[in-house]
């Protein structure tokens, strides 16, 4: 079965990204978790056109990507994990888990570094959340992010398949955080010690600045509660709380070419960094 997966690696991870695009578009549709501000086709058409750019982007740019650098290094011995005789089990845990954590160290980087978070605010600005959000990023984001992850699997040796399933794990979670979904308050009280759920990303993507800062995990939520990043609820309640930022919250500014040229251009505050983030 492992072989089989690994084999169709892109067919697997194609198809469950289409897959849950379809399912939680069309939950959100019909339930959706707060009322949309607007321009919802031309983002679509926005964050779609620089998820297509990215993968093109990659693949060039990319020889191997991170399955292709975990067979490499498990070939060639390289790697804490391939150094130790762990067992599969602890190997394949402690893989999911360390990776998850780069994701959350790398999420808050593009947020603290200002070069960085030219790059990441063009998923910021995003005046909506719904599930075509969770690909909204900057082509250049995406390939700083995949040199980072190569990096991480070629220093830890994490098993085949381990790399495999921590990217449809990746992706699912996002597309599901992402949402435009409402979870009922008990359920989602419960789930986010487990998972990020909509509720718990959402305020991520708040106008105000420390709420921005803050729920940097894309798995697991331990990362936040660990590290104090944790944030429970929006000042504003989830209804009222205003997405996105301050300066790129027009029609225009969901465009697709303008997404591209985002990071070049200023904020009211772009000479200071520590007010500029989140603004």
């Amino acid at each position: 079965m492992e072989s089989n997966l690994l084999s169709h690696e892109a067919a697997v991870r194609l198809g469950s990204f289409f897959g849950l695009l379809v399912v939680f578009g069309a939950i959100e549709l019909r339930y959706p978790g707060r009322p949309l501000a607007g321009y919802k086709g031309l983002r679509w058409i926005g964050n779609l056109g620089l998820s297509v750019i990215n993968s093109v982007a990659v693949r060039a740019a990319f020889p191997v990507l991170a399955i292709g650098m975990a067979q490499r290094a498990e070939a060639g011995g390289w790697g804490l994990l391939n150094q130790i005789a762990l067992g599969e089990p602890w190997a394949f845990i402690i893989s999911l888990a360390v990776l998850d954590f780069a994701i959350y160290l790398q999420h808050a980087m593009f947020h603290f570094v200002p070069t960085l978070w030219r790059l990441h605010r063009v998923h910021h600005t995003d005046v909506d959340l719904d599930v075509s959000s969770a690909v909204r990023f900057h082509f250049i984001e995406i390939m700083i992010s995949m040199g980072i992850k190569l990096a991480t699997v070629a220093v830890l040796g994490p098993p085949v398949l381990a790399v495999l399933v921590f990217e449809v794990w990746l992706n699912a979670t996002s597309m599901f955080h992402h949402s435009n979904l409402r979870l009922p308050r008990p359920i989602d009280r419960v789930l986010r010690w487990f998972i990020v759920t909509p509720d718990m990303h959402r305020i991520h993507h708040s106008i105000i600045v420390d709420e921005t800062n803050s729920n940097f995990g894309f798995n697991l939520p331990l990362w936040d509660r660990v590290m104090g990043t944790y944030r429970d609820q929006p000042r504003a309640g989830h209804d009222a709380m205003v997405l996105g930022i301050e300066d790129f919250r027009g029609r225009t500014d969901q465009r697709l070419d303008r997404l591209l040229i985002q990071p070049l251009l200023p904020t009211h505050a772009a000479d200071d960094p520590e007010t500029a983030r989140g603004k």
